[in-house]
């Protein structure tokens, strides 16, 4: 990014800097962060308003570390005040985005041409990371409409690395075959539970899927490892059927980036030109390495609406030791969970994706949804809903065996057709499956 003289940003495409030095790295991030700070500070109605308030001359954050002298950005702020982050005049908007609002309001961006090449470099990147070359065809198994940021960025990410694209979009597994077969493509974008409906389709059908063209999957909005870069339960179930390269991403409107693993499998990398990120305690303050924190970043040569020290939601560990891929970039974990997500159930501390775990590795269950209230005594309880053919007391006992084997408490369950179960996944104008639905009345 650099800063004209009319105080605009122009964003460069420079070479990766993520196999230079720690210190290389580092260096080159301070020097983005003086300018994305002076440049808020102008421009954004919402932080020049909020420094003048807090009394923070900008000048004197000058290292990553002089970022914790600055106050932390929430969600609340984006939906409460979302068009005071502007930072151009709205004739230079180019595309809009929303979130997908799965944890409150959706907020809206506004993107500028530059927004949009920063974009595609930040997927350009990723795809390279996960071991993409032109030669190769992406499956888009996304949507490019609804006002989706994660769809559009694959697309022209994928026109920068030079590689053909093929967009079919979700659903429908008989399309998405019928596809492979016309075209064979080599590389699948898509959320990785899909996979297990494709795979099942293949099967009822007599489709030789094991022997198609498909190499490799880039997974999104699920994760399919551990926290020790093992694959799940989910991503066992996958492999175990399709012998295909999964890879992990994480991403978010909001960082206008992703974390994407490299073919080591170790965690997401981070694309230091384009944020820096770090893992905050409830106290706004850095945690060590392998301990959990909440991932906040500050983005790097937004131009429409960058975001300082803007704190996600969600719970991670991060390792900053080399990779073997060659890159010293830190790499951040699975997602462990959302903070406001956090369910304390009879004296244990869980969230979704320990209970996601267990039911995608309890075969009978076709799907589910995770259903938290408060209960009369204002407690949290949990209601399991699970999709299921032929349910009985039998298999009943048994789920809830399996929880409290490994969470050592067992919720409550209840069962419904498979297909019940799917409707109330994709409600109205949802972009993605819906599997946790929060009823509390007060929030974590």
């Amino acid at each position: 990014m650099i800063i004209n003289s009319n105080n605009k940003v122009m964003f460069v495409p420079e070479p990766e800097i993520g196999t230079q030095s720690k210190e290389a790295i580092k260096a080159f991030q301070e020097t983005r962060l003086s300018e994305i700070l002076s440049y808020v500070n102008k421009n954004s109605k919402f932080y020049s308003t909020l420094f003048k308030e807090k009394g923070i001359e900008v000048s004197q954050i000058k290292t990553i570390e002089d970022l914790e002298k600055l106050p932390v950005t929430t969600k609340e702020h984006l939906q409460q005040q979302n068009m005071d982050f502007l930072c151009v005049d709205k004739s230079k908007i180019i595309d809009y985005m929303t979130t997908s609002g799965t944890s409150g309001e959706p907020v809206t961006f506004g993107a500028t041409e530059n927004d949009l090449e920063r974009l595609a470099l930040n997927e350009y990147m990723s795809f390279v990371c996960a071991g993409g070359s032109p030669n190769d065809i992406y499956h888009l198994i996304v949507t490019l409409d609804r006002r989706f940021m994660a769809g559009l960025a694959y697309y022209i990410g994928l026109r920068k690395l030079g590689a053909s694209i093929v967009r079919v979009g979700p659903g429908n597994p008989e399309l998405q075959f019928d596809t492979i077969k016309r075209i064979k493509p080599t590389v699948f974008v898509t959320v990785p539970s899909f996979l297990i409906k494709m795979i099942e389709y293949a099967e009822e059908n007599n489709i030789d899927y094991k022997n198609s063209s498909i190499k490799s999957a880039i997974c999104i909005g699920e994760p399919i490892r551990d926290t020790n870069f093992n694959l799940n339960k989910l991503g066992q179930q996958i492999t175990s059927k399709w012998d295909i390269q999964l890879f992990s991403t994480y991403a978010s409107t909001e960082m206008s980036g992703a974390f994407t693993e490299c073919t080591e499998g170790k965690g997401g990398h981070l694309h230091a030109e384009l944020m820096i990120v770090e893992f905050l305690d409830s106290n706004n303050k850095p945690v060590k390495e392998g301990e959990l924190g909440e991932v906040t970043i500050t983005t790097l040569g937004v131009e429409g609406m960058p975001l300082i020290r803007f704190k996600t939601g969600d719970i991670c560990t991060y390792d900053s030791s080399p990779c073997k891929c060659g890159r010293n970039t830190l790499r951040i974990s699975p997602v462990v969970g959302r903070k406001n997500q956090m369910i304390k159930y009879k004296g244990t501390s869980l969230f979704p994706p320990s209970l996601y775990d267990i039911l995608n590795d309890m075969p009978g269950v076709k799907n589910y949804i995770i259903e938290v209230s408060t209960n009369s005594i204002d407690t949290d309880d949990i209601l399991v809903k699970v999709g299921c053919e032929t349910p009985d007391e039998i298999f009943e006992k048994n789920i809830k065996d399996h929880f409290r084997a490994k969470l050592r408490v067992a919720p409550s369950i209840q069962f419904l057709n498979p297909d019940e179960i799917a409707i109330l996944q994709f409600p109205g104008m949802s972009r993605k499956p819906v599997t946790f639905i929060d009823k509390r009345i007060s929030k974590y």
